[in-house]
């Protein structure tokens, strides 16, 4: 599958609010919930407007994992820059009908192709230890396992940690 991945803008918020809320149930199965006033639109839209700002600042970037028609397949999101330290954190969610098919791997390997121009040659990335699927392509794009949490929090009736991983240029 051919994908892109594209800065997010003003003009996407309303088809992300879609992909988000088409895929809620979903993404809340592998990480905790954004809560229910992150689905209401006008919320959404602002919480996103400030987001927008911030990568004006260039303090993060939003992308949106699209395929050739511009359908959004996922979404991934470098923040918490420090670029005085060249670091940043990334996070991605890819919709349950598109997963399986390659789509994070390639979307990570895209955005791993551009750290140079973006000042970043260092990633710490978190996933639940109940998420295989995202640490094996974690470490399928080079990010190496730093360490498991050791508190736990329960989600779905499960009691689960995080897992943190760091890309190095």
């Amino acid at each position: 599958m051919e994908i892109t991945i594209k800065k997010l803008q003003n003009a996407d918020l309303e088809k992300l609010y879609e992909f988000e809320s088409e895929n809620r149930a979903y993404f809340e199965e592998m990480v905790p919930s954004r809560g229910d006033d992150y689905y209401n639109f006008e919320t959404f839209k602002m919480r996103n407007i400030a987001l927008l700002d911030e990568q004006d600042q260039e303090l993060s970037h939003f992308y949106l994992i699209t395929d050739k028609d511009g359908v959004i397949l996922g979404r991934m999101n470098l923040v918490d820059i420090e670029k005085s330290r060249g670091i940043g954190h990334i996070g991605y969610r890819v919709a349950e009908e598109y997963t399986g098919k390659g789509v994070a791997n390639k979307a990570i390997n895209l955005l791993l192709e551009h750290t140079e121009k973006l000042g970043i040659n260092r990633i710490l990335a978190k996933t639940t230890t109940n998420n295989i699927a995202s640490q094996k392509i974690l470490e399928k794009n080079g990010f190496k396992y730093i360490e498991k949490s050791n508190d736990e929090f329960k989600m779905n009736g499960n009691l689960i940690s995080f897992v943190y991983y760091v890309w190095i240029k």
